[in-house]
Order: structure tokens, then sequence, then C-alpha cells
């Protein structure tokens, strides 16, 4: 039995109609705490060694109660990382809507990550568990990459023009490798600012786009 779901196996378990939806059916507000719970635990012990139950207790709510929201952790896993993905989404459009350089965009929001380095961690390890067609963080981490490309050819970012020598999806390609390259780098040596390199990368596809 898979680790994920022999953990929400216990006496505390409700049956399979105990989780239907009727009149006790969880509500919105009790989910997103849950959620944030979870993205706390996986954060502070990593998604492997965070357990239902200290999610649960992070979340002020029974072990069977939070089965009754979440049949595994690993919908709790792919529920924290969409929650994540929107906090970094909302923070990159108020980045986009200030004055900052559109080169200095990606920067701003890596520095902001930079500056809890155990959540990095954390979010790296899932990202390439997540390379594994099995993990059940992989369709996840599929569509996230597609919405970022997307977001690149309708933003600010200026990576978005073909040109002889690059296309426009090469350009893209090598802006989420630098970015997952800068994540490992910041945690091997912190005490280098790594940041201004992806500053140079935008400026130098934003040239290579023009005639």
């Amino acid at each position: 039995m898979p680790a994920a779901a022999a953990e929400v196996v216990s006496d505390e378990s409700p049956s399979p109609a105990g989780r239907r939806r009727g009149p006790y059916a969880t509500t919105p507000a009790r989910r997103a705490e849950i959620v944030r719970a979870a993205s706390a635990s996986f954060a502070e012990h990593g998604y492997e060694r965070a357990s239902l139950r200290d999610i649960a207790a992070r979340a002020n709510v029974t072990h069977a109660a939070l089965l009754r929201h979440f049949a595994s952790k690993d919908e709790l896993l792919v529920a924290a990382l969409a929650l994540r993905d929107e906090q970094d989404e909302e923070l990159a459009r108020h980045i986009v809507e200030s004055d900052v350089p559109p080169e200095r965009v990606l920067s701003t929001v890596l520095r902001e990550e930079f500056a809890h380095p155990d959540q990095q961690r954390n979010w790296l390890a899932i990202t390439v568990a997540a390379t594994n067609p099995e993990h059940p963080a992989h369709d996840f981490f599929l569509a996230r990459r597609d919405r970022m490309r997307q977001s690149f050819t309708t933003g600010r970012l200026a990576t978005t023009q073909d040109h002889e020598e690059l296309t426009a999806d090469d350009k893209v390609t090598m802006v989420l490798a630098m970015m997952d390259g800068l994540r490992i780098q910041a945690l091997l040596d912190p005490g280098r600012d790594v940041l201004p390199l992806m500053e140079r990368l935008m400026r130098l596809l934003a040239t290579t786009g023009t005639d």
C-alpha cells in the first residue's frame, strides 16, 4: 500500500459514505484553513515527513474531520501547491503593476522566495520528485509550466519575439531553467547574490528579440 494511502487508514477514518457531501459538508473557509495548515506542515517537515495528524492539529480539527475534507495527503499536497502558486501569482501581479523595470520582475519575485530557504528547499524537493509521472503532483507541475509559458507570451517580460537564433519558446525555456538553477545556487551559496544574473538574462533576451 502506498505510504500516502496507508497514512489515512486509522480507527478514526470515516466510511466512504462519511466523506460524501451532506448537511455537514465542509465550508470553503474551513478547507482553506486546512490547506494553509498543510502548507505550513510541508514547509517545516517536507512532504514525506509531514503527517495528517500534524496538519489536523495545526488546523484545529480532528483527524476524522480532516478526512472529510481531503481523502489523502496527496490531495492536500496538490491543494497546498495550488495555494502557493496563487500567492506567487498575486505577488508577481503586484510587482508587474508597480514601477519595477520588466527585467527585474522575476528577480524581485525570486528575492522574496529566497528569504525562506527551508520552504524553498522543500519546494525544490517536491518539484524534482514530481518529474516522476506517478507522483501525485506531476500533473500540477505540467499545468504550472504551461501557465508560466502563457504568462510570458502575454505579459511585460519581453521574451516572446522569435529571433533567427532563438525562438520565443527557446527563450521561455531558458528563463525557466535559469530560475530553477538560481534556486539551487542560492541554497548552496546563500552569501552570494545570484539574482542580478536573472536580470542580465532578461535584458539579453529582450535585446535578442529586436532587429
